[in-house]
């Protein structure tokens, strides 16, 4: 996982990408819920079915016919949970129950037999995914005169069971479709309709840098605020200041291909100037296209200068002005000796904003001095071969001759 925060005076040309983790909601067919069964699991299973149907069929009655009755603060926040997601261009919505007893249950205080339910949710956006978002629901299950209901998805809560956060959670969802790209977010149209200018005018531009079997499309999450971007990533809002945007990519396991998300931090986003902007959004999808060849042994100043690299490839900014705190630190006589580790990428290093200029500048190296062919063959090899020996393979030299190299390119670049 990697994060980077915009430094201060770079705030117009940085690009972030973290993780993060997409979420759980509720959904339902017609009629009543399914009678129960002497064993729950299955008449859980057909309630969650019933109201995965009614999701996808606009059915408010029947989604609701699920919700226990009892429950009125429950019930009323789902009945707007539903409304939210009226816009909401929905290709598949599903819950598979995985166990009961998922978490401990304060006892219920009349006769009703109450069960907890771990849940998987996925759901697909028509058009734009080719495999489902999944995330994971603790419920509370509530059986009443013979019939199951679904009655919290809070009470694990306190034994450390969150149910993951989704955009509809946080309010009503208006989407704005581009020609390359799809947005959802809270707000109105025209305050979300320059994100797909910004991501239709990027993924072109990963498309010639990025040659592969891609979707050559981009999904954008536009909360209304900082907090809520914080939620929709399991995370406190604290952890997401100053971060302009981040990638689902880096979450889901390197080496498949789920269904990624950009989301947008709407604050900081609005204080990056428009190139700054272009370069956010470019450099977020860059790790979509890549996202089938990243593995575990891709390094990060790879990935991360990959993305920097297309991004900043339209900008026309010099290399001292697109890495400003390392020209710096190389004229104070402090130029790096090694390319930028792991450790360097974390949000709590010193150097968090040199380290990605330098893993740009290395990337930068590549594609002017092999070109930019050996540059996606040397990201390819890396994700299969390690660094040394995909740096061997591809360029001919070994990760010290490499190293060296790039010392007296960034020394000549920004001194």
């Amino acid at each position: 996982m990697s994060l980077r925060l915009t430094p201060p005076r770079l705030r117009d040309v940085v690009a972030l990408c973290c993780a993060a983790a997409l979420t759980a909601a509720a959904g339902c067919a017609s009629g009543a819920p399914a009678p129960s069964a002497a064993k729950p699991d299955a008449a859980i299973q057909a309630v969650l079915d019933q109201r995965a149907q009614a999701v996808l069929h606009h059915d408010e009655t029947a989604f609701l016919a699920t919700v226990d009755p009892e429950a009125t603060v429950f019930r009323a926040s789902q009945q707007q949970m539903f409304g939210n997601l009226a816009e909401v261009p929905l290709a598949s919505w599903s819950y598979r129950l995985q166990r009961t007893g998922a978490f401990p249950l304060a006892p219920a205080a009349d006769t009703t037999r109450q069960v907890a339910a771990r849940v998987e949710f996925d759901y697909e956006l028509r058009g734009y995914d080719s495999t489902p978002v999944s995330s994971t629901a603790y419920l509370t299950m509530t059986q009443r005169g013979g019939h199951w209901y679904l009655a919290s998805q809070t009470d694990g809560e306190p034994a450390g069971r969150h149910t993951d956060v989704q955009l509809w959670d946080q309010g009503r969802v208006t989407v704005v479709s581009g020609a390359h790209s799809l947005v959802l977010g809270q707000g109105g149209r025209q305050a979300l309709g320059p994100y797909t200018e910004l991501a239709d005018r990027a993924v072109p531009v990963v498309d010639r840098a990025w040659p592969g079997s891609w979707t050559g499309k981009a999904v954008v999450e536009v909360p209304g605020s900082e907090a809520g971007m914080a939620a929709l990533l399991g995370a406190e809002p604290s952890a997401y200041q100053d971060i302009a945007a981040v990638t689902t990519a880096e979450l889901h396991g390197r080496g498949s291909a789920p269904a990624d998300r950009i989301i947008v931090n709407p604050q900081a986003f609005a204080e990056l100037s428009p190139l700054g902007r272009q370069v956010v959004l470019t450099h977020e999808l860059t790790h979509v296209a890549t996202r089938t060849a990243t593995t575990s042994t891709t390094p990060l100043w790879l990935s991360e200068g990959f993305a920097d690299w297309v991004g900043y490839s339209t900008s026309g900014l010099p290399p001292a002005k697109a890495a400003e705190e390392l020209a710096a630190d190389v004229r104070a006589g402090r130029a790096p000796q090694q390319l930028p580790s792991s450790a360097d990428f974390t949000t709590t290093s010193a150097g968090l904003p040199q380290a990605y200029e330098g893993a740009w500048l290395a990337c930068r190296m590549v594609a002017e001095q092999w070109g930019s062919g050996a540059l996606v063959s040397l990201y390819r090899a890396a994700g299969k071969e390690g660094t040394d020996a995909a740096l061997r393979a591809t360029l001919g030299i070994g990760l010290d001759a490499f190293t060296a190299r790039w010392r007296a390119y960034v020394a000549k670049e920004l001194r």
